[in-house]
């Protein structure tokens, strides 16, 4: 998919979620079709995070255990670059519009070319673990949780500088932005809540209590939805982003901590690392409608669309499953 397509294709997105508050979109209902697992592919050390970029059909895995960064082709299931960066990678981001890929680790944010693979900028945003980051490509914004700090770090995307520190619930660790209501959902683990962040104002605007630690965090901006992992008991929060309120609690089993979800056909897709499975829920019903098995440690999801093919990371294994797309019912 070329650029200007997929530029066309997120205001698209604003268009058809731009209806007053009080009205939900209708969800997308293509026909049902089967989730299965068909391929793995070995990447570095402790695969730990994952991002799709749809301009280019590539996703990008950092690997915690070597300070790598493995670029697969979406069209062959291959690695075709490994891309050293160096210390402690824990989470990664993309923005297709810009072609940037945004990694963080141990106090610092790492800036990489997706034409060259190459680290072009280093971001110091402070001490400690940056356990995850989101970037709004409407905006050229970059966002990164700070557990040790307990806020959310703003990053301008086109000067790679710091715009704002926002403060949010005890030991944040997931974070994912909605680019078409601006709007930042931050899984605060510590406090068992969900912060949401007005992207124009920098301003913290509702809490939201959850389940027990909150961990991932994905949107679907078509239907203006939140969905958070909660690892500690072992469900998701599905949280409306009209009312900032949850509206359905759907049990997974096991220890849940990574999510996305596909906007199109309004599947998500959850890992769950107490038996080594991704659970596919449909957004329709908000109910688990089959589990598939993947490799040991699952951990991160990434949902390429529009072909809605899923990535997995697993962690033990030093792989990435690859799942066929579909609708959960």
């Amino acid at each position: 998919m070329h650029l200007t397509a997929v530029a066309a294709a997120i205001a698209g997105i604003t268009l058809a979620v731009t209806i007053p508050a009080q009205a939900a979109p209708a969800s997308p209902k293509p026909s049902a079709r089967a989730v299965n697992a068909t391929a793995t592919i070995p990447v570095g050390s402790f695969p730990i995070g994952a991002a799709a970029d749809p301009v280019t059909d590539t996703v990008y895995v950092p690997n915690a255990g070597d300070g790598t960064v493995s670029v697969i082709s979406g069209r062959t299931n291959a690695v075709t670059d490994t891309i050293t960066v160096g210390g402690l990678l824990l989470a990664i981001a993309v923005n297709p519009l810009t072609d940037k890929i945004y990694v963080s680790g141990n106090g610092k944010v790492y800036v990489i070319s997706g034409r060259t693979n190459t680290v072009t900028a280093t971001i110091t945003v402070g001490s400690g673990l940056l356990p995850d980051i989101t970037a709004d490509a409407l905006t050229d914004t970059v966002y990164v949780a700070t557990g040790s700090s307990n806020s959310v770090i703003v990053i301008n995307g086109e000067t790679n500088t710091v715009q704002a520190t926002i403060a949010v619930g005890a030991h944040p660790f997931g974070v994912a932005v909605n680019p078409v209501t601006d709007t930042v959902y931050v899984a605060d683990q510590g406090a068992q809540t969900v912060s949401v962040i007005n992207g124009r104002a920098n301003k913290v605007t509702a809490t939201i209590q959850t389940g027990a630690f909150p961990t991932g965090i994905a949107v679907n901006p078509l239907a203006n939805t939140a969905y958070v992992t909660n690892s500690g008991d072992g469900t998701i929060s599905v949280i409306s982003g009209y009312t900032s309120t949850v509206t359905a609690t759907v049990t997974i089993g096991g220890s849940p901590p990574g999510v996305d979800v596909d906007p199109w056909t309004g599947t998500i897709y959850v890992t769950n690392q107490g038996t080594n499975t991704v659970a596919v829920v449909s957004g329709q019903t908000n109910t688990v409608t089959t589990t598939v098995p993947v490799g040991n440690g699952p951990d991160a999801v990434a949902v390429m669309w529009p072909t809605g093919r899923v990535y997995v990371t697993n962690e033990v294994d030093n792989t990435v499953s690859v799942l066929s797309g579909g609708l959960a019912g």
